[in-house]
């Protein structure tokens, strides 16, 4: 078993993966009209438009400056927020811009993005009702943060972390390490979490804890219109003094089909009202789960050191590289390692390929496992003093933030992967 950390320090401000872009909220739901007149402005637009804090917005890019906005906008409505690229001159870019007021619905807000860093212009600008005035080169954060401050509450609470499980294939223990991961950010800082057992037919977290909720999350995915911080708290069992599980019905009464987006409300509803929220996503591949994994703050994949597991990591690792450009990659724990006669990949070959260190190694210890799952306790509860339940509380500092993972060096082994290959 190993795992490599580094204790934060308190006057770095946090580790690497919560600054820049971690840090952001989600935008609300605007829409947004860009208009650009150079190529490299337009590719910061596109790539902020495909950040996962800018899921909610509809994005259009325009190539072209003022005159091309003032003769779209004479015949279409404006809307919530025009970025607005202009090479012009200070003395000449009011001038220019007002044609565009004439067109513009007071209640629009307008980026100004140009090539002059003058004060005087500035305040200018923002004297004739410019909402902001960004000079370039422009940078993907600089966008997020500025539409953030624009459109984010200033006095909202901030937003609970989102952690997303999911396991590489079937039987790894995803859904068992999310929720001791869980139990211990509760215990161990007295931080409020709520569990989310996302696999509505099959899911187990009701069991781990030992608890047979009326209701859960399936009447919160089946009522959206009904979701607010009231109707979950209803919903909520409580697990522990700072835990709370929003528990799957684990029954095949009825079909759980559900469109891409249906629990974004339920998970952002969450957010609000937790500092963490942990979401147990079942080992599928829909819509739904797609979205899930695209928009949580942080996907820790668990897998097995086999054949299958690493091709199936592989996949997800890329296809969430394409979901989450902005966003480091998920975190890996390869689980139950060690187990008799089984051939296995070792850890650091196992990693290599991917070119991602495990997070932690956790070695097959079934008497644990299974006296903790048998009696609806979590490991910790079982055995205190055992290895794996320290390095489980490690990875919840590391979650939270308030450890950094320490990379080991990479084998540099890809024949492994190569095995992946069909043979011809």
């Amino acid at each position: 078993m190993s795992l490599a950390f580094d204790i934060e320090d308190p006057a770095g401000g946090g580790t690497e993966r919560s600054a820049g872009l971690h840090a952001y909220r989600p935008v609300p739901r605007i829409s947004i009209e860009a208009f650009c007149e150079t190529d490299a402005v337009a590719r910061q637009i596109a790539k902020a438009n495909e950040d996962r804090r800018m899921a909610k917005t509809h994005a259009q890019i325009h190539m072209g400056g003022v005159a091309t906005a003032v003769e779209m906008f004479q015949t279409v409505p404006t809307p919530n927020l025009i970025l607005l690229e202009t090479s012009a001159a200070p003395r000449d870019m009011l001038q220019s811009l007002s044609a565009l007021s004439e067109v513009c619905d007071p209640s629009t807000k307008v980026v100004i993005i140009g090539h002059f860093n003058d004060v005087a212009l500035y305040r200018e600008l923002i004297r004739n009702g410019i909402s902001e005035y960004m000079i370039a080169p422009i940078e993907l954060a600089d966008i997020i943060g500025v539409i953030g401050t624009l459109f984010v509450d200033p006095e909202a609470k901030p937003l609970g972390s989102a952690i997303a499980f999911i396991g590489a294939k079937g039987g790894v223990g995803a859904s068992t390490l999310a929720h001791n991961i869980g139990w211990s950010i509760s215990s161990l800082f007295k931080s409020e979490v709520v569990i989310a057992d996302m696999d509505l037919p099959y899911g187990t977290a009701n069991i781990n804890f030992d608890q047979d909720p009326a209701q859960g999350i399936a009447e919160a995915v089946f009522s959206p219109e009904r979701i607010d911080d009231v109707y979950l708290d209803r919903l909520l069992a409580q697990c522990a003094e700072n835990l709370s599980l929003l528990a799957a019905p684990s029954t095949l009464d009825r079909v759980f089909d559900f469109r891409d987006d249906s629990f974004a409300h339920l998970i952002d509803v969450a957010q609000r009202s937790v500092p963490h929220v942990i979401l147990d996503v079942p080992h599928s591949w829909n819509g739904w789960t797609r979205t899930t994994l695209a928009r949580a703050d942080e996907v820790v994949i668990v897998a097995s050191p086999e054949l299958a597991n690493l091709r199936n990591t592989k996949n997800l690792l890329d296809t969430l590289k394409q979901l989450r450009p902005n966003d480091a990659p998920p975190r890996l724990i390869l689980n139950q390692v060690g187990v008799p006669k089984r051939p296995e990949i070792a850890p650091l070959e196992f990693c290599g390929p991917l070119g991602i260190p495990a997070m932690a190694t956790l070695p097959f210890e079934p008497a644990l496992f299974g006296s903790a799952a048998n009696n609806g306790r979590m490991l910790a509860e079982t055995d205190a003093a055992n290895p794996i339940v320290q390095t489980i509380n490690e990875m919840a500092h590391i979650l939270t933030g308030r450890m950094t993972h320490k990379a080991r060096k990479k084998p540099g082994l890809k024949a492994v992967f190569s095995k992946l290959t069909r043979k011809k």
